[in-house]
């Protein structure tokens, strides 16, 4: 009997693989289903690694491929039209799962095309697809929230737009065209509409994709995550060089009242690209869209299909692009030195294209120093959302040459005309209530412009001028003066207020001696002291002191202005820098300026920061100035909530 049954089971041993040969299960004589551990890294790469991040599709889009019946090999390859056609054909897959998969297949394509038409129309479909997907699936964007799918399938919507706007400004430079704010065109057999209306930005000189940029030098890069692709706009090139012209004329002659201010050049955006249609169908099959460009401090949601949905956008890009091409570091030294490419007038820059609701800090840097010197506290402040709700930035670039009383003269002349040019009426929010931050010898500027002043500058310049008493009336605007009427708020940085020791030393006195004027500013003193005199009398103006020579602690000029007194409309606070804790602080410094200069009584707050003297650099400075801030905005909200 047990060998009837041994022969019985060797027999089926033998005839069951023959019969069922094709059986995985027989044929490998293993599990169906196997489990492999997997750490973390593997794990996050399998659920969101894709096209984009590891140049191969993402794997639900190979699991919708094999769902659907098609050659998951087949349709890896870069460019597999019959592979789109046939998932776009499919019905028996649910639709999100299907608008994904294409997406993702398009921007294969698209990835694997060289520039021209047909790479553009691939990056729209990809845009047809994503979009579809977001907003006329199987559920909303919110149901979606917490889904990695949701992320992948924007990050390609945005990763496309940016392509296809990028693509459709270089066609546009190509022809050599001006587009104004609304206008239609066709584009690889699909007719665009772009609207600029709600950005309010001039044609740009360049488009710069900010996934294409990467920064060094900034401690923080400040973005928000949502809907559109993060464009930086490079406006054309207006320089402010004091560099003659080829007749031998200073630039400045050319044109007698340039604009002392210019919104931001390179200005961040975010841009859209929507499919026209009402419905699933009609979006799949449409050839027209909009193209819409949005200004991210303007607009931080839109509602779309229904939806509020969160705009992407940058903050640091387009501030990062503009101080790496700006080169003033070599344009701050040529100025200090009244060398040819340096500036001669105070210039103020805006931050963000001028907005009446939002506040105005206006920040000043110091000696042979330029806009460069605040790249973190304005960085900071515009990638902090609650700051960046209430306030804007203005610099101001001025030439750190010139004495003092002149540029604070010409800096408030020119914040004057910055401000009448965007608000004439004076009744808007941003032009009250101004914050003004200055670094060193921006520091005592910014105190001059919330002072006032008597006959003392007068009689100084009577005192120790060649000046005559009809040459002192002809400049008295810039000796006597009231507290700039729009600042409520100042913020005074390693300033010294009292002059230093190291300005009157032997290297001050030496750096003092390299500086020179250019020649349109003493051409315009000469004309203000001599008008009826010829152009070349500056050469018997005699010794005018330069900025050195004003930040002598034994200068007349530093310690008059000393004692001027502060408005009591505004509130003061002090940041001071130690070199040394170890030093006693009524005896210390920050290298160049004493702690008794940079010291006012009656400020708000005095914070002691151990630094050198470029403190406003360091974090602890940076978040003081936020604190400050912060506490401005809360005391004008109380203000306004008393009954």
């Amino acid at each position: 009997m047990r060998f009837q049954q041994s022969c019985r089971m060797a027999v089926w041993l033998v005839i069951a693989p023959l019969l069922l040969g094709g059986c995985s299960i027989l044929r490998e004589f293993g599990p169906v289903v196997e489990v492999h551990t997997l750490d973390a890294g593997e794990a996050i790469e399998l659920k969101r690694g894709d096209i984009l991040t590891r140049g191969k599709l993402s794997d639900a889009t190979t699991q919708t491929i094999r769902v659907a019946a098609l050659d998951a090999q087949a349709c890896a390859k870069p460019i597999s039209a019959d592979c789109v056609e046939a998932l776009a054909a499919v019905t028996g897959v649910a639709t999100d799962r299907r608008l994904a998969a294409l997406s993702e297949l398009w921007l294969a394509q698209a990835q694997a095309m060289k520039p021209g038409s047909e790479q553009q129309a691939a990056w729209l479909e990809t845009i047809r697809y994503a979009y579809a997907y977001l907003f006329l699936g199987d559920h909303t964007p919110g149901e979606r929230a917490f889904e990695d799918r949701q992320t992948q399938v924007r990050d390609w919507y945005n990763y496309a737009v940016e392509r296809a706007a990028t693509g459709m400004f270089e066609v546009r430079q190509q022809m050599s065209t001006q587009l104004p704010a609304q206008t239609r065109w066709n584009i690889a057999g699909w007719e665009l509409q772009l609207d600029m209306r709600s950005a309010r930005l001039p044609v740009p000189a360049e488009l710069l994709p900010v996934s294409s940029l990467s920064f060094r030098g900034l401690r923080s890069l400040y973005r928000r995550d949502g809907f559109g692709a993060e464009l930086v706009a490079v406006m054309p090139d207006e320089p402010l060089t004091s560099a003659p012209t080829r007749d031998g004329r200073p630039a400045a002659k050319r044109n007698q009242q340039p604009p002392p201010w210019s919104e931001m050049p390179a200005p961040s955006m975010t841009v859209l690209l929507h499919p026209d249609g009402d419905d699933l169908d009609s979006v799949l099959h449409t050839r027209t869209g909009r193209l819409t460009v949005h200004d991210p401090y303007v607009e931080s949601a839109i509602m779309l299909r229904g939806q509020r949905v969160p705009l992407a956008a940058n903050f640091t890009a387009g501030y990062g692009v503009w101080l790496a091409r700006a080169k003033f570091n070599r344009q701050s030294l040529r100025s200090l030195l009244g060398r040819e490419g340096g500036i001669d007038r105070p210039h103020v820059y805006l931050m963000q294209p001028y907005d009446p609701n939002r506040r105005i800090i206006v920040m000043l840097h110091g000696l042979a120093s330029s806009p460069e010197a605040w790249v973190e506290l304005a960085n900071e402040i515009l990638g902090d959302e609650a700051l960046r709700q209430h306030y804007q930035i203005w610099q101001v670039y001025y030439p750190t040459n010139m004495p003092i009383a002149l540029n604070h003269a010409m800096i408030r002349r020119a914040l004057e005309n910055t401000l009448a040019h965007f608000d004439s009426s004076g009744q808007a929010p941003a032009s009250s209530d101004l914050v003004l931050v200055g670094h060193s010898m921006g520091g005592v500027i910014a105190r001059l412009m919330v002072s006032s002043t008597d006959q003392s500058l007068v009689q100084l310049a009577a005192t120790h001028s060649r000046l005559t008493p009809q040459q002192i009336k002809r400049i008295d605007p810039m000796l006597r003066f009231e507290p700039f009427p729009h600042v409520s708020r100042a913020i005074f940085i390693a300033a010294p207020h009292r002059g230093t020791t190291v300005a009157g030393g032997r290297l001050g006195r030496w750096m003092a001696g390299f500086i020179r004027f250019p020649v349109t500013v003493l051409e315009e003193l000469a004309h203000t002291l001599v008008p009826d005199a010829a152009a070349s009398s500056h050469e018997s103006l005699g010794h005018i002191p330069n900025s050195v020579d004003n930040l002598d602690e034994n200068d007349p000029f530093v310690r008059t202005a000393a004692d001027f007194p502060i408005s009591t409309q505004v509130r003061y606070h002090s940041i001071v820098a130690q070199a040394n804790a170890e030093v006693a602080l009524a005896d210390s410094d920050d290298g160049l300026v004493p702690y008794r200069s940079a010291h006012l009584p009656g400020a708000q707050s005095e914070k002691i920061i151990i630094s050198g003297h470029s403190v406003q650099q360091s974090a602890a400075a940076v978040l003081e100035i936020q604190r400050i801030l912060r506490e401005d905005i809360a005391l004008r909200e109380a203000h306004f909530m008393q009954p």
